[in-house]
């Protein structure tokens, strides 16, 4: 099967749109499959380690937010679906560079398979107070069109339902679990970032506005604890400013990331916007428990009292609790710890992608039959 992946974001960013893209391409041509990427140009362009071809269309940062691309118009899009023979279209998170290759493949009567990623309408309440509304309108116009939308998560899915948009399917994301593994957890790392032996609370992810990383003022105000923050943004700056106390890493990737995530007593996420939430995966399988917002991807992901703790979004108080009663309790910690490990281990990469497969034979299969 030929199939060109048209994403708002590729390797070298680091963001879940990136990684899940990259993860797909890789799968496909293990599995035989004829894959190419079609991707916003980075600067620089490392394309070296690239699991197919990537086409890079010419981008400008985004005004506040640098590390965010957006392609500028191009025909390469189209003329590059062309030239690749290509079968059927995966849409990354369409709303750019994506609405124009759902434009190509309507017009060269091609299948498009669009993935829905990020929660851009609540983006747009977050950087603008407005625009959601607008936000919603050019996601049904992408998403109407797709022969197939995949949603990361339920509330993901019934978010786009509500909106109008059908043909919608739940299609989660994998882990790699051999990367992320409970046995990394490095002493001399823990004695490093916690000197005093503190325990080790951290959030690992991108630092911008709609993560609500300041949330985390209260649990850094409990004695005994330690709040490492892994990763770069816009919001870097004033987050070390209003979280004086806790250590800053910034981005990190690979085996050193994963040797963080074994070496932290509880993994804290913040953000309310999370269409899935693949840092809570990740430390799930790190063996690490979890306390994160009772709001989006992390409600499929964190069985409360079991795996973690939910607690209601953007309440510093209730996420500082949560932390206080596992700071008290290591033998809930290592149950919940071991229950997550449990819980992903057969969520791989390869597992997800050959549900992804499946996804595009059956729309191959129902274009077959509505020509016929």
């Amino acid at each position: 099967m030929r199939v060109v992946i048209v994403t708002e974001s590729f390797p070298p960013d680091v963001n879940g749109v990136a990684h899940c893209a990259q993860q797909t391409a890789r799968h496909l041509a293990r599995r035989g499959h004829d894959p190419l990427v079609i991707a916003p140009a980075a600067a620089p362009e490392p394309d070296a380690e690239a699991p197919c071809p990537v086409v890079r269309i010419p981008s400008l940062p985004l005004p506040g937010y640098p590390q965010v691309r957006v392609a500028l118009p191009s025909r390469r899009v189209a003329a590059t679906i062309a030239a690749h023979r290509t079968d059927l279209v995966h849409l990354a998170s369409p709303f750019v560079l994506g609405v124009r290759g759902m434009a190509a493949a309507t017009r060269l009567g091609l299948p498009a398979v669009a993935v829905y990623q990020t929660d851009l309408a609540g983006y747009a309440r977050t950087y603008m107070g407005t625009g959601e509304g607008a936000a919603w309108r050019r996601l049904r116009a992408v998403h109407g069109a797709a022969d197939r939308t995949l949603a990361p998560s339920t509330s993901a899915l019934r978010d786009l339902e509500s909106h109008g948009i059908d043909r919608v399917r739940l299609w989660r994301r994998g882990v790699d679990t051999v990367r992320f593994r409970p046995e990394l957890r490095d002493e001399a790392l823990r004695r490093e970032l916690a000197p005093g032996g503190e325990l080790l609370v951290g959030y690992i992810g991108r630092l911008a506005p709609e993560k609500r990383v300041e949330l985390l003022s209260g649990v850094c105000a409990l004695p005994g604890v330690r709040v490492v923050v892994v990763g770069d943004g816009p919001s870097g700056p004033g987050l070390r400013a209003a979280l004086p106390d806790a250590v800053f890493l910034g981005r990190r990737t690979g085996s050193d990331l994963a040797r963080i995530f074994a070496s932290l007593d509880v993994f804290a996420h913040t953000g309310p916007y999370e269409t899935f939430c693949q840092t809570v995966q990740e430390a799930m399988a790190s063996g690490v428990p979890v306390v994160a917002p009772a709001a989006g991807g992390p409600l499929d992901l964190v069985a409360h009292r079991r795996t973690g703790l939910l607690v209601p979004p953007d309440d510093v108080t209730a996420l500082r609790d949560a932390v206080a009663s596992l700071a008290t309790a290591p033998a809930l910690r290592a149950a919940y710890g071991r229950a997550g490990r449990a819980a992903v281990e057969d969520r791989t990469w390869e597992a997800v992608g050959d549900q992804l497969i499946g996804h595009y034979l059956e729309v191959l299969r129902e274009r077959t039959a509505v020509a016929a």
